[in-house]
């Protein structure tokens, strides 16, 4: 018997279109997830409902202005698209879809459209490469709650974590070493998005896969200066640190004036690392005298991005 094949791909999100109304609806989903702010509901959603949903999509909406295209919108949506369109040219034996977590197409909907499609073996590749919580494990949470008294359930081959992938390391270390050689910044700054030292605490493994990611790919780097960094803190708990905005106002002083920002938690170019990193990080850097500043951008479309998904793919 034929076994049809898939392969669902799977990021974050982002709202439909730079507006508040839009940001708002894409913040309640995203803001909404218990994974994501672990408190209980009953404290959280009177502050989420009545403090953050009626301002903050007002201020989002303006950064989120500041990078959309005007030809491809959402660079996270593009990106996420176009990863999809590439890894399909190269699995012709495969049903290849995407999929949001917090925004269309969800998750829910494209699992059905597999299942109308009678698919019988579905790999399913969450878009971040260190595991976390706050993201593998509410995709994973959306999976088994569609399969959750489903007559039929496929054979699923969920990938919950590739920082150690070979490919990906070299993809990330190609893509450094490449400028790098141009640039010759005095440091190269690795900044992996934070979450709660709480989170941690309680197990989350996101902090060693960050550490491990860095230490592999600067293996394949010897002897370039370097520093990781966590950013994108949210609400008043303790993240980790060392934290990305502090860094860069204190390294000009300690002589560093010319630095290279990497983001291997970002497989797509998006509002963390287009707004986030590359505007307001970077004011903070060049105001507190840093002289040059530069983003490498993200493995986006880039095929050797490519060559890390059919790994992941075929090698189950």
């Amino acid at each position: 018997m034929n076994v049809k094949k898939g392969v669902l791909l799977i990021n974050l999100g982002t709202p439909k279109t730079p507006t508040e109304e839009d940001v708002r609806v894409y913040l309640k989903h995203f803001l909404g997830d218990p994974r994501v702010i672990d408190m209980p509901r009953w404290k959280w959603n009177p502050i989420l409902n009545l403090m953050i949903l009626p301002h903050r999509p007002a201020k989002s909406a303006k950064l989120y202005q500041q990078i959309w295209s005007d030809e491809h919108g959402s660079p996270l949506q593009y990106y996420t698209e176009q990863q999809t369109k590439k890894l399909q040219n190269r699995l012709p034996d495969y049903i290849v879809k995407y999929a949001m977590s917090y925004s269309a197409p969800f998750i829910a909907d494209v699992l059905e459209s597999f299942e109308l499609e009678h698919v019988d073996s579905l790999t399913i590749i969450p878009l971040y490469p260190q595991y976390s919580t706050t993201t593998v494990g509410s995709v994973v949470d959306d999976i088994n709650h569609f399969y959750y008294k489903r007559t039929y359930i496929p054979s699923l081959h969920i990938i919950t974590d590739f920082c150690e992938s070979k490919v990906y390391i070299q993809a990330l270390s190609d893509k450094i070493k490449k400028v790098y050689s141009e640039f010759k910044p005095d440091k190269v700054l690795f900044s992996y998005h934070g979450i709660p030292v709480s989170y941690v605490k309680k197990g989350d493994p996101y902090q060693e896969r960050c550490n491990l990611t860095t230490e592999l790919i600067m293996k394949q780097l010897d002897g370039i200066p370097y520093m990781q960094t966590f950013q994108s803190r949210f609400g008043p708990d303790e993240w980790l640190t060392p934290s990305t905005d502090t860094t860069l106002k204190e390294l000009p002083a300690k002589g560093v004036k010319k630095v290279l920002i990497v983001s291997p938690s970002f497989v797509s170019d998006c509002l963390e690392t287009l707004h986030e990193l590359d505007i307001e990080n970077r004011e903070y850097f060049l105001e507190s005298g840093g002289v040059e500043f530069k983003m490498l951008p993200a493995l986006n479309d880039d095929e050797a991005f490519i060559d890390v998904l059919e790994q992941l793919v075929t090698k189950n």
